[in-house]
């Protein structure tokens, strides 16, 4: 097989066509790439029907050069990586397995482990940018593995992404992945409490983000979320609360493991916590906006028996 390098036209496995992995599909797609795809839901398979070949995970490894996981987490790529008919099994050497997933360190590195006993790299690439992002090929990766398997297939992931940011080894990507979303849900929620004080205050929620957005308090979450996905009234951010909720429960057990003082971080998980248990669970994040202060109760709560 030749190398990456060398392939203008490679062949390129995405399993997961959800919210981010149709977008980054189609991005390879349109770099003219021969794309292989797969989904347990049949609706998202039959979307590329005609755009790509619909192939099982079992049997993409054995002709694809790289193929990106943008599935749930690492219970899901376990799944593909066991038993008799894994993807491992027929995997060719030159293979690269991408983990684009928001995953726990120490379960991508038992999976980049049991990927190299089967002689295939395996790269945890957490990615920032959201489903938008995801639709204009304009991710950014965080990723941790083997530096030579992402230098030879850098140029394939060109397609989909705007920055590639190597941090180590293996298990250092979905680490950053992490302490990313750990800031960038708090910067919501304390933008979402701003906005809430403000409007108490006699404030517009539009004028204080112009204000935000001119000042040192600007952030992604003032440019674009308020914006695009709240001011707007859409509640479009095309991330459910659950996801929210299951990345900083990762952070919290990476930052007990580690002995880490994270007060901030638990001040923003009591709330997704309340968010749960208002049956939340499946609501896009943006609506965590419109019961902001419905949830405070119930989270300060939580802070207070976290703290007894």
């Amino acid at each position: 097989m030749a190398s990456v390098e060398d392939q203008e036209r490679a062949v390129i496995g995405v399993i997961g066509l959800g919210n981010m992995g149709r977008g980054i599909a189609r991005n390879f797609i349109r770099a003219g790439h021969l794309v292989h795809v797969w989904d347990t839901a049949k609706a998202a398979l039959d979307a590329f029907v005609g755009e790509a070949d619909i192939t099982p995970p079992s049997a993409m490894a054995a002709h694809c050069a790289l193929i990106v996981f943008v599935v749930p987490g690492s219970r899901e790529i376990d799944a593909m990586m066991s038993g008799p008919s894994n993807l491992l099994e027929g995997a060719h050497k030159d293979l690269v397995l991408f983990d684009f997933t928001t995953s726990d360190p120490d379960d991508t590195r038992r999976l980049a482990a049991r990927a190299a006993d089967n002689g295939v790299a395996y790269m945890d690439a957490g990615m920032t940018g959201g489903a938008t992002h995801a639709d204009e090929g304009e991710l950014t990766l965080m990723i941790g593995g083997d530096e030579e398997a992402l230098r030879r297939t850098a140029p394939l992931l060109q397609a989909c992404t705007r920055r590639l940011i190597y941090l180590g080894p293996s298990g250092a990507g979905h680490t950053m992945k992490l302490l990313h979303n750990m800031i960038t849900h708090t910067n919501f929620l304390a933008v979402c409490e701003a906005a809430h004080l403000a409007k108490r205050a006699g404030i517009d929620v539009a004028d204080m983000i112009e204000v935000f957005n001119n000042g040192n308090a600007r952030s992604f979450i003032s440019e674009r979320r308020f914006p695009d996905h709240i001011l707007s009234g859409t509640y479009d951010g095309r991330s459910p609360v659950f996801n929210l909720h299951k990345d900083l429960g990762m952070a919290m057990r990476l930052a007990d493991a580690l002995g880490a003082t994270v007060n901030l971080g638990r001040d923003t998980f009591a709330y997704l916590e309340a968010a749960v248990h208002n049956g939340m669970v499946e609501e896009d994040f943006t609506r965590l906006y419109a019961r902001f202060e419905d949830l405070a109760g119930t989270a300060d709560k939580a802070t207070g028996d976290q703290g007894s």
